[in-house]
């Protein structure tokens, strides 16, 4: 079986499995294109191929995780395991820019206008049973993660469901039963981010019918409603050779996930210092909003012609304000994956294994605490004005963010010496899916 791997229509490489084996190579003309990337940063540009052993981690990292997996693998009457099954039926559509196979393709790309509030809301409410309208006609594809979502296009003033390997836009995350107002939760937390600067990407909020909605415009997409053209990422699990399920620092899988370490030392190996500054603070956003859920493939990169970059933020939410959502971040920092319990020495500790400045990451810490501390009621208004409005929690997680952000900005300060050093906490979670 070989899958072809397409850009815009060009073949950028193709994956070939044989006899148990799966490998990737490029194409020559990819090779000499003047607007040629790379798939990963595991498999840099060259004639050379790639074994299963990189590229099976990279493609699982394609495909959702945990329920909507499940439920996908239910719809198409596939096991879970059969990565090149799956991504055969969903490879139309991805995050980034490549699209893997020819499922789907009836027909010209384009793109399925949804009539009216009623048909999104009938959308929404399918979306556990049928996840990224898996089996639809002409419709293939596919996103990491374990949160209900669809890959959309705006058209018009309407959303419409793209066909055929058409791009989406917009990614629409409903709202969540158990988690009560996590679109505000999240609304909140990218505007934030948004607000003190962070590069982000942008949302609002939406209602169809009862069921609310976040509306998030794509950063791996580019050009208006007419010419939507598509820009290569991949997250840290991907550009590190990891597994899905070692996306936690401290998981199950017998590995240890990305920590921080691993995070710098990837940026530090292919980026710039720019990037370096953004990683850290968005690392510091992640602990002041409390954000337990920022693993590694909550972070991304851009691979475009002229190198790799920093992707903006994405997925950010506070686990502050709801119950029986672990305390534990994905990563430690210096030790400590507690937010409450970290501490200066913890900064500098963590700056040291990043090759970091440890006096300046401190400083960093407090000036961007400070940022947010008084964007949050701006951050606060903006969510309110939103379609969806402001729910009943938004003022909970404010009162609860702005409390973790003022504890951050003030245990960056101390300079006490504890008499007990604290150990690094690898307890695992029941369930190690914080949202």
């Amino acid at each position: 079986m070989q899958l072809p791997v397409h850009y815009e229509g060009r073949q950028v490489a193709t994956i070939a499995a044989d006899a148990g084996e799966v490998r990737l190579n490029y194409q020559t003309d990819w090779l000499e294109a003047s607007d040629r990337f790379p798939v990963s940063l595991t498999m840099p540009l060259g004639e050379a191929g790639y074994g299963q052993d990189l590229v099976l981690p990279w493609l699982m990292n394609l495909l959702p995780e945990g329920e909507p997996l499940r439920a996908m693998t239910r719809v198409l009457g596939a096991s879970s395991e059969d990565v090149l099954g799956l991504i055969i039926e969903t490879g139309g559509d991805l995050a980034g820019a490549l699209a893997i196979g020819s499922a789907g393709q009836d027909g010209p790309p384009g793109y399925r206008i949804v009539p009216d509030a009623a048909a999104l809301e009938r959308i929404i409410t399918d979306l556990p049973a049928r996840p990224f309208l898996v089996g639809e006609n002409g419709v293939s594809m596919s996103l990491a993660g374990a949160q209900d979502k669809l890959p959309v296009a705006l058209q018009g003033d309407g959303l419409a469901i793209p066909v055929n390997g058409a791009p989406s836009t917009h990614i629409l995350k409903p709202d969540n039963p158990r988690l009560p107002d996590s679109v505000q939760n999240e609304a909140l937390c990218m505007v934030l981010a948004n607000r003190i600067s962070l590069p982000t990407a942008p949302v609002t909020t939406g209602k169809a019918g009862e069921r609310s909605y976040l509306l998030v415009t794509r950063y791996d997409r580019s050009g208006g409603e007419s010419e939507t053209r598509r820009i290569h990422q991949e997250d840290f699990c991907q550009a590190l050779g990891r597994a899905p399920a070692a996306k936690y620092e401290f998981n199950r899988t017998g590995r240890r996930g990305p920590g921080l370490a691993d995070m710098f030392a990837l940026v530090r190996e292919h980026m710039t210092a720019r990037d370096i500054n953004r990683l850290l603070d968005a690392v510091i956003f992640n602990i002041a909003i409390g954000n337990v859920d920022s693993h590694a493939k909550n972070y991304s990169i851009l691979l475009q012609p002229e190198g790799p970059s920093l992707a903006p933020l994405y997925d950010l939410m506070t686990g502050l304000a709801w119950e029986g959502i672990t305390t534990n971040h994905a990563q430690a920092i210096g030790g400590q994956r507690r937010g409450r319990h970290i501490y200066g020495r913890h900064w500098h500790r963590m700056a040291e294994a990043c090759g970091l400045a440890a006096k300046a990451t401190a400083r960093r810490v407090e000036d961007v605490t400070k940022r947010m501390a008084s964007e949050l009621p701006k951050a606060v208004d903006e969510v309110a004005a939103m379609p969806a409005g402001r729910g009943i929690m938004l003022d909970v997680f404010a009162r609860a963010m702005d409390e973790r952000i003022r504890e951050v900005q003030a245990h960056a300060k101390e300079a006490r010496d504890i008499d007990q050093e604290e150990q690094i906490d690898t307890s695992v979670e029941t369930d190690d899916t914080a949202y």
